[in-house]
């Protein structure tokens, strides 16, 4: 295996602690301009944080997945924006492995290079032309836009003359070559700055682009894991990991606040002592069958390089679980902070935004659990995993 030496692992861990710290003090900035500041996004750059995942080949970590996870969970708790990017940005990193080797040594050797994508609207599309493709459209929820360098546009690709297109492909190019719009205006998660971005008539070489079913090139098992399950693994990682840091907030008032009308603090009331308690029961096990499930892939693709259904369903179902038990802690966070919590000053009131935002995304979407039912039930399971 090449993955990351434990030394390795233990320089990142210590260079992300010391962005946390950073981010932490800069919460109404991130909120206020939408975006990480460029000066950390640069300094996470400089630090390899955005090429954590991308082969050794490439120059990259290649850390291994658990370890990864653990750096999502300290920028998820320091600012849940920048566990966001931080898992966004990497995981789309992989395909490194999959688009042609000219195009990965072009895009992804640059230290500063960080590529953002989205999902196309309906009336986007790739025309095939001498020499590869004429595109136009718009693609969404580009997250980390705001300091990514090259973006990536999922595309409908259509032959000469036919209706229907043949394939998707992603579609690689400078960021410079796109009109972004500006239309991230959100509660939640504001700092990833997800905005849209426009293609009009663009020609992208062949050698820029790849099919959504292309495989790997690199033989290490981080890039026989489906994309899908890791960014939703890396999701839930943050909105636990954002979760944690509203709690321990609402924790720390309880035990110094005395609520109108009564004579000891918050934390003397078995109300409160009861919220607590089963606030902690229900993160630390979501916490620990996403834990568990994500250990057991990773286990699973480094003997098989391969995984089965079962071990798929269950990252799928433990990741969605985690997003919606994450919602349920911030919640209770939240109530224990009383009137405070509706103040922006308070650090419930961007955590919970976060978390919430989180649960609306396709990772978090209820129906999931129908996926996992359907597995266990013996049906046939529908849904992405």
């Amino acid at each position: 295996m090449t993955t990351a030496t434990q030394t390795d692992v233990a320089h990142y861990i210590e260079k992300a602690h010391e962005i946390a710290a950073l981010l932490a003090d800069v919460g109404d900035r991130i909120d206020t301009e939408r975006r990480i500041p460029e000066e950390i996004t640069n300094r996470m750059a400089d630090e390899g944080l955005f090429r954590l995942l991308i082969p050794k080949s490439l120059g990259g970590a290649e850390l291994a997945h658990p370890d990864f996870r653990k750096i999502v969970s300290i920028f998820a708790q320091a600012d849940g924006s920048a566990g966001w990017c931080v898992n966004q940005n990497n995981v789309f990193s992989t395909n490194s492995a999959r688009v042609p080797e000219e195009t990965a040594q072009e895009v992804w050797t640059v230290q500063r290079n960080v590529v953002t994508n989205g999902p196309p609207m309906p009336y986007t599309r790739a025309d095939v032309v001498d020499g590869g493709y004429r595109i136009s459209g718009r693609w969404n929820f580009s997250s980390g836009i705001p300091h990514a360098t090259w973006v990536a546009a999922l595309t409908p690709v259509y032959q000469p003359g036919q209706s229907e297109p043949s394939e998707m492909r992603t579609m690689l190019l400078p960021k410079g070559e796109v009109n972004v719009l500006d239309v991230w205006n959100v509660g939640g998660l504001r700092g990833t700055g997800s905005h849209s971005f426009e293609i009009e008539e663009a020609f992208i070489p062949a050698a820029r682009s790849y099919p959504t079913t292309a495989g790997s090139r690199e033989p290490g098992p981080l890039y026989y894991i489906p994309t899908t399950l890791l960014f939703c693994s890396g999701f839930a990682t943050v909105a636990l990991g954002a979760a944690r840091a509203g709690l321990d907030s609402a924790i720390e008032l309880a035990i110094g606040k005395t609520q109108m009308g009564r004579e000891t603090t918050m934390r003397d009331e078995s109300t409160t002592q009861r919220m607590v308690g089963e606030a902690e029961a229900t993160w630390n096990a979501a916490r620990a069958f996403l834990d568990e499930s994500t250990n057991s892939m990773w286990e699973g693709v480094c003997r098989n390089r391969d995984l089965t259904t079962e071990e798929r369903i269950r990252v799928r179902l433990s990741s969605t679980h985690a997003i919606r038990q994450a919602a349920k802690v911030v919640d209770i966070a939240y109530t224990l902070c009383g009137s405070s919590a509706i103040f922006a000053v308070n650090p419930i009131q961007r955590k919970f935004q976060d978390v919430h935002a989180i649960t609306q995304q396709i990772q978090g979407r209820p129906t999931h659990y129908d996926t996992a039912g359907q597995f266990y039930l013996g049906l046939e399971p529908g849904g992405i995993f």
